[in-house]
Parts: C-alpha cells; structure tokens; sequence
C-alpha cells in the first residue's frame, strides 16, 4: 500500500488543452480511511474539486470544476499511484468529461517545497 495522499500537492507534467488543467493547476489531496477529496486551482482553473475512494494503489473519483470564462465542467477520472524513485507520488489519470465530450490520459507528480 503506498503511502496517504492526504497533505500532499500536486501539479501537471504537461499542459492539457487550452482551458483545462495547466501545469500551473495546483492539487491539495486528503486523505481519510477510502476516502479522497482535493481542492484545486490555477491557470485557466479559478476553483475546482474531485472527491472519490482509493482501493489499494487505485483513484477513482468525480471532479468539478469552474473556469475563468465562467463556465462549470465535470468529469470521472481513475488514476494509479505510482511511488518515484526520488520518494515523490505520482497519479496517472485516465479521464472523461461527462458534462461534455472528450477524454484522455495526464500525469501529476507531488510539488515539494524544495523543487526546482
């Protein structure tokens, strides 16, 4: 089992499409027994959340989000915890928009106070 998320942040390797998660998107994750939730912000992002259960080393949650042009988003992501050899945390998420079309694959890795 690797270790809690709760406390941990989060951001992009990579740019998504214009208008959603940016490398400049920032994830705050909680963890509490099975349950996920997080709060995120950044880029095209002004307030978004995601809420779900971990089993094991597996995600899977709901997020919503509101954007800067003032439009509201929602999707269903899985996502895989992978432990880096530097002791970081990876996500390797697989999504779907429900609230419109579109779907696909992002990474996010843990920001620690000290990266460069």
């Amino acid at each position: 089992m690797a270790r809690s998320l709760d406390g941990l942040v989060f951001a992009p390797v990579a740019d998504q499409a214009p208008g959603q998660v940016g490398t400049r998107t920032r994830f705050t994750y909680h963890e509490k027994d099975a349950e996920i939730w997080a709060e995120y912000a950044g880029g095209d992002v002004v307030r978004g959340h995601l809420v779900g259960t971990r089993e094991g080393d597996r995600l899977d949650f709901r997020y919503v989000q509101l954007k800067q042009d003032g439009t509201t988003a929602s999707g269903h992501c899985v996502s895989l915890v992978v432990e880096l050899t530097d002791g970081r945390v990876r996500l390797e998420e697989t999504w779907e928009w429900e609230s419109g079309t579109g779907s696909g694959t992002s990474v996010v890795e843990q920001v620690t106070e000290h990266a460069h």
